[in-house]
């Protein structure tokens, strides 16, 4: 069976660097870009529809021709993503977990069919399917490749989305408003919860895998998340004041390494609270479906820098490239999208070269 194609000095040389990079010493962007041989199939992008009756391994097992089928360049890593779905906590806490390949991937979550009305019922369950089920799916990577390969945290959500889970979202946007005092007590004791999660999963994780991870490729030796809360693109910055930032707070005392998921013009105007978390180290800026790639919103992400915070973007190469010679690289992680045109070891190196030959900041 073939292995990852990642080498002891490679590890040591990313690691390095992003260390550097988290302490704001690497004067340059972390660059994400990675290729892949032609012709191995894909694996599901949902675990969720590996049903629940495939044992851990034989899930495992499916990622054994593709893992090995990558290239990593620039300061890309060997890393899979525990993608059960956004929000996973939901399910956890016994929500209902919808999963769809047609027409497209996707999972969502609906309220138990016993749910009390007006209520959500916080409680742990040790023996929650989709509890068990993820914490299998992750010792079975570690143990599958131990010490090669990140094995990232599944998407645990924000307060507000998972509560959004059992209310509904036009519920919970009533309750914002007529029910203050029961969306406080719901979000701070799915927070409390969030960090059991957190905990228990980083403990099957980072001391038999490699360092720590979210859903967005982000290296952490210590503990890292990126922090979200989408249901924030619809309530106003008193609301978030009062309902997600003793979350993102929390979360943030917790953390070693934390970033917030800033998704829209919407969430916009909760930026200036976001970039007064002292222990929030960076924001990832994800424009929207429709909306202008991040090389045009130059203005913003030098916003995010101005304010002390590094800054993660998804963006095709010329974004990268505009970004560099606008603002410089230096504080960023750039994920490139590239639809296999920079899969060759020396197109790779070219985009790279010439990156950093625009980089003002070099």
């Amino acid at each position: 069976m073939p292995e990852i194609r990642f080498t002891p000095r490679d590890w040591e040389r990313v690691e390095r660097d992003a260390l550097a990079w988290w302490a704001g010493e690497l004067d340059r962007p972390l660059v994400w870009l990675a290729g892949s041989d032609p012709g191995v199939p894909e694996p599901f992008d949902f675990m969720t529809n590996y049903g629940l009756e495939m044992p851990a391994d034989a899930l495992v097992a499916q990622y054994e021709q593709w893992l090995p089928a990558q290239r990593y360049y620039g300061d890309a890593f060997p890393w899979i993503w525990l993608n059960f779905g956004a929000g996973m906590v939901a399910g956890f806490l016994g929500a209902r977990v919808h999963s769809v390949t047609e027409p497209s991937e996707t999972v969502w979550f609906t309220p138990p069919e016993d749910e009390p009305a007006g209520e959500v019922a916080l409680r742990y369950d040790a023996e929650n399917v989709w509890w068990r089920r993820v914490q299998d799916v992750a010792a079975a990577f570690v143990r599958r490749w131990p010490g090669q390969l990140v094995v990232s945290q599944t998407d645990l959500g924000g307060n507000l989305d998972i509560v959004a889970s059992f209310r509904t979202t036009q519920a919970l946007l009533t309750d914002c408003i007529d029910r203050p005092a029961d969306v406080v007590r719901w979000v701070s004791g799915t927070t409390a919860l969030w960090l059991h999660y957190y905990d228990a999963l980083d403990a099957i994780l980072r001391p038999s895998g490699r360092g720590s991870s979210s859903w967005t490729p982000i290296w952490s030796p210590g503990k890292t998340y990126m922090l979200q809360s989408d249901f924030s693109y619809m309530i106003s910055p008193a609301m978030f004041e009062q309902f997600v930032m003793p979350d993102l707070e929390a979360c943030c005392a917790h953390l070693d390494h934390a970033f917030y998921h800033l998704d829209g013009k919407g969430q916009i105007p909760h930026l200036d609270m976001l970039l007064s978390i002292e222990r929030l180290h960076g924001i990832q800026w994800i424009p929207g479906d429709g909306a202008p790639p991040p090389g045009d919103w130059l203005a913003l992400l030098g916003r995010i820098r101005q304010g002390g915070k590094l800054c993660q973007v998804f963006v095709r190469p010329e974004g990268a490239l505009k970004i560099v010679r606008n603002l410089g690289g230096k504080g960023f992680l750039f994920v490139i999208n590239h639809d296999g045109e920079l899969d060759e070891p020396e197109d790779a190196a070219a985009f790279l070269g010439r990156l950093a030959r625009e980089d003002v900041s070099a």
